[in-house]
């Protein structure tokens, strides 16, 4: 099969697996931004608390948390791992949306790559950061590359593990139409198997949907 014929397989045997995944959880594009924000570095559920916590203190608001003191932003934000750090990372979105009258649609209005600059120009917001934001928050078509899907493609012999970040992001890019909805959920099913089935350092053998397509359990046998 050719890349892109196998990137379309994989992804049919995903969704017919594990089904649409729904993604991103969030009531609002500022709130899947303030997530994609605290979801660094810790698991899903202590983001949802920390939002919890945010939507009590009537904080969940560009404006409510541009006036919340930034001690009091990281104590509700505990949950997540570093709050600290997330708490400047959070007061440096809300200069960014300010600098639109924090209005997201004129914000997400302009071209791709020059609100991806802007995005990569905030404080604490790398390339996995702002590229869910335009994904999941801009409805853009923009690939999201995370660490489960550097170790699928890996263990796939897809791509390099250590390749640089836009080079698999191009991997889909440059072999997928640019539809924003099918980047969402090819995204989201591969975070499913990630964190399910091809786990670190395990591997889910014959439950895997995939498992006929991979070299990695046989690479797991003779070793």
């Amino acid at each position: 099969m050719s890349v892109a014929e196998t990137l379309r397989e994989v992804y049919d045997r995903l969704l017919a697996r594990f089904g649409p995944q729904h993604w991103w959880p969030g009531d609002t594009p500022w709130e899947v931004m303030v997530g994609a924000v605290l979801t660094q570095s810790v698991s899903w559920g202590n983001v949802e608390r920390a939002i919890d916590n945010l939507k009590a203190a009537s904080a969940l608001s560009p404006h409510a948390l541009r006036r919340l003191p930034i001690e009091e932003l990281a104590r509700l934000i505990r949950p997540t791992a570093y709050y600290n750090t997330k708490a400047r990372k959070l007061k440096a979105l809300v200069q960014l949306t300010g600098s639109a009258g924090d209005d997201l649609g004129r914000l997400f209005s302009g071209d791709t790559s020059e609100l991806r600059d802007r995005l990569l120009g905030v404080y604490g917001i790398g390339e996995e950061t702002a590229d869910s934001i335009l994904l999941y928050a801009a409805g853009r078509p923009v690939f999201v590359i995370d660490a489960y899907t550097r170790r699928i493609l890996g263990r796939m012999e897809l791509a390099r593990p250590t390749a640089p970040y836009q080079e698999l992001q191009r991997l889909f890019t440059d072999h997928l139409s640019a539809d924003a909805a099918l980047y969402n959920e090819y995204h989201a099913l591969l975070v499913h198997l990630g964190k399910e089935v091809c786990r670190k350092p395990a591997c889910g053998g014959p439950t895997c949907p995939l498992s006929d397509m991979c070299p990695y359990p046989a690479q797991i046998v003779m070793a």
